[in-house]
């Protein structure tokens, strides 16, 4: 009962905020936009979705070795395309992460092992997230000159930094009860392996090279709708402005974020100074585009050997 009020939550949630956000936008006036040109545009953006998969895949991988669960690139690029048809379906924006988290312990991982794996690459994803928006704060004043936006992106990002930070100094924690009380054994061995995988020399440059190239694609995604539809909007824009946005949608409130992103977006390019409907806009169609990649992921999880085997018994699955 508790899940099926939460589900019902959350799509509530969405449709609230989808309602307010398309207040704002005219969508003949939208549609209206759409020629040869803007199919190329959104043929692309649907690419480096693909891309931005494939190099989360290289993340995940560095991670998972630490974990001590080694994955075959081929199979971890399974399943975060499968993860990201789940991200779509499941009532949350981080649904895949717990279909990766089944997947990869039905293959022999084990729950813990992929737990720890999943969760650190959140973690670390999270953590190079809020410092690139740390590091764009100068420019971002120079754009949102509203003081409430401006304050509304600081408290946000300090907020983020804060916890990424105190994850990783929870890690560096010596304290022996942290290991053996269970409302902090597992946090805090996921904190030691996320300190370990960034401050390795070998692992920890690659890590942090692989999370900026995922939220910069993201940016690049995110360009490529503009373009489809010709908005007045400057790559620096979108740079400035996507990845706050993404860090709010992050928040699993809603389905697949759907809604939070039209509303934030929305408000973002108000704040900035732009019109306001063609943030909207744009977050339609950036969602259209993972919906579209999702649907993918979707055939790729009906054919996969993983939705075949039946019970719960560990399965190898074949490169």
């Amino acid at each position: 009962m508790r899940r099926i009020l939460l589900s019902t939550a959350k799509i509530l949630i969405s449709a609230a905020l989808l309602y307010l956000a398309l207040r704002k936008v005219d969508l003949s006036e939208l549609i209206s936009r759409f020629t040869a040109t803007s199919l190329f545009w959104i043929a692309m953006a649907i690419a480096v979705t693909f891309l931005q998969i494939f190099v989360g895949v290289l993340r995940w991988r560095e991670i998972s070795a630490e974990c001590g669960a080694p994955l075959e690139l081929g199979r971890a690029m399974r399943y975060n395309v499968i993860g990201a048809f789940f991200n779509q379906t499941l009532p949350s924006a981080i649904g895949g992460d717990a279909v990766r988290l089944w997947l990869v312990a039905r293959a022999g991982a084990g729950w813990r092992t992929a737990t720890y794996s999943i969760f650190v690459d959140r973690a670390i994803g999270l953590i190079a997230l809020a410092i690139l928006i740390v590091a764009s704060l100068p420019w971002s004043y120079g754009l949102i000159t509203d003081p409430n936006g401006r304050s509304a992106l600081l408290l946000l990002d300090l907020v983020a930094l804060a916890g990424g930070l105190g994850f990783l100094i929870f890690g560096a924690l010596k304290w022996s009860w942290l290991k053996t009380w269970w409302a902090t054994h597992h946090i805090h061995a996921c904190a030691v392996i996320a300190n370990r995988v960034i401050f390795s020399p070998t692992r920890g440059p690659i890590v942090a090279i692989l999370s900026f190239v995922v939220h910069v694609l993201t940016v690049v995604i995110a360009w490529c709708v503009v373009q489809s539809i010709a908005a007045p909007v400057s790559f620096g824009q979108i740079f400035l402005l996507i990845p706050p946005v993404m860090l709010i949608t992050l928040m699993p409130i809603s389905i697949a974020g759907w809604g939070v992103r039209e509303a934030t977006m929305g408000l973002a390019f108000g704040f900035a100074g732009l019109a306001a409907n063609e943030g909207v806009n744009v977050s339609l169609l950036f969602g259209a585009v993972s919906f579209i990649v999702g649907a993918f992921g979707g055939l790729v999880w009906i054919l996969s050997a993983e939705k075949a085997a039946q019970g719960s018994a560990p399965i190898g699955v074949p490169e």
